[in-house]
């Protein structure tokens, strides 16, 4: 973990960032992949599968059977926490989806309902690898339930004996997934985005996964919509002088053990806490189980950004644009109201970002790369469309046919306008 002095804090974090940004190269390798897959559909999705994860499938997708077994593999207080998780995000969502409702405008003879419709489907990529990540079901299924979407595919890569992690499963089941494909990296990516001829095209892909796969949803997002760039992870603690440095170090490797590429910080204005901190990481990290993974990610891409004053700080995180921001300091909330770019902001000392990657009712699919600066969490709105309906009356049409004709004129588009003038006539006899 390396202790940087910030000298200009938009310009230091923007250099850090960089050091992350999906290459040019990764984006072709993806590609190729995905060009592969549209064209040889099922076969090349085997073959690929064959090739990344070791296994060669007779098929593809999880039967009723695998579902049925993964729950005699599960224990009651995973299926517990499970319903637990599901049950606050679905609340959380709920809230947000009401909002939606009754959204009438009149004006002047004008009625414009905006009405939140459900996407016809959505694919859910759920990472696997050297973790599982049955929580990413929940994030990414519940909030589509909600929003009633009717199809809900979800997809994640084999291991080596061609079976799902059970307890995802276990997961899929309880929070309603349709569909659940063996397949992962930028080949799943295609099946959702092309269809195979055993998996249907969906309308939206999400879900978070490493640089590989947010190439491929990157690359997908010319033929079906995707949500964001949603990994590999990131984490960035603000504190300054009275936070606890074990506190600190423990949400950094938290976020630390996903995989090698995370992107975990500190950024203060105590160069003292910034040497407490990184002792503290150096230390734990030691001992720490999946600790071979966590000394990579904190040695390559962890980091203590020293600047001169809070003010400082602040213009660094806005500008790093985090995943997750975790504020521990004296006064949290007046630092949190400074925040403008982040996917998540947790506030206090008792706020870990790993406890809102599971239970605090928040969604834990969130905005990386710098996408914090103009994209929130995945929710309920990634699931539905909001139409206008549009009903006008002769009065209506009246009162805005000056202002049609004159921006009609102005543009050069005059049919616009003879498009209402018709009706004027007609109105007229």
């Amino acid at each position: 973990m390396k202790v940087v002095n910030v000298g200009e804090p938009a310009a230091e974090a923007a250099r850090l960032r960089r050091s992350n940004a999906i290459s040019d190269a990764l984006m072709e390798q993806a590609r190729a992949v995905m060009r592969d897959v549209a064209e040889g559909g099922d076969r090349a999705l085997l073959d690929y599968t064959e090739k990344f994860d070791g296994v060669r499938l007779a098929s593809i997708k999880v039967t009723k059977e695998e579902f049925r077994d993964a729950y005699a593999k599960a224990t009651k207080e995973q299926v517990k926490a499970l319903k637990m998780m599901k049950a606050r995000l679905e609340k959380s969502e709920l809230a947000l989806l009401k909002r939606l409702r009754n959204i009438v405008v009149r004006s002047d003879g004008v009625k414009i309902e905006r009405v939140a419709q459900p996407i016809a489907s959505v694919g859910c990529y759920i990472p696997g690898g050297k973790a599982r990540y049955p929580s990413t079901v929940v994030m990414c299924a519940v909030p589509a339930k909600v929003a009633g979407v009717k199809r809900i595919v979800a997809i994640s890569p084999p291991t080596r004996d061609g079976s799902i992690d059970a307890l995802t499963l276990v997961a899929a089941d309880i929070c309603g997934v349709d569909e659940f494909y063996k397949a992962g990296g930028a080949q799943g990516i295609a099946a959702l985005a092309y269809g195979t001829q055993t998996v249907r095209q969906v309308s939206k892909i999400v879900g978070p996964g490493g640089m590989y796969v947010t190439a491929a949803k990157l690359a997908a997002s010319g033929a079906v919509s995707t949500d964001m760039v949603a990994g590999p992870t990131e984490l960035i603690v603000y504190a300054d002088q009275s936070a606890d440095p074990r506190l600190v170090a423990v949400d950094l490797i938290s976020q630390a053990e996903h995989s090698p590429d995370t992107v975990c910080g500190l950024v203060t204005a105590s160069e003292e806490l910034a040497l407490k901190v990184r002792s503290e990481v150096e230390a734990i990290s030691k001992g720490a189980a999946r600790s071979d993974i966590i000394i990579k990610s904190m040695g390559d891409n962890g980091f203590a950004a020293v600047c001169r004053d809070e003010k400082a700080c602040v213009e660094f995180v806005n500008e790093f644009a985090p995943e997750h921001l975790e504020i521990i300091a004296k006064r949290p909330e007046a630092v949190a109201k400074k925040i403008e770019s982040a996917g998540l902001v947790l506030i206090g000392p008792d706020a870990p970002s790993s406890a809102s990657d599971y239970c605090l009712g928040s969604n834990h699919v969130l905005p990386t790369l710098g996408f914090g600066k103009s994209r929130s969490s995945l929710s309920v709105l990634d699931f539905v469309k909001v139409t206008s309906r549009v009903t006008v009356t002769r009065k209506g049409l009246a009162k805005v046919d000056r202002a049609v004709k004159e921006i009609a004129t102005a543009e050069g588009l005059p049919n616009h306008y003879e498009a209402v003038k018709a009706r004027r006539r007609k109105a007229k006899k």
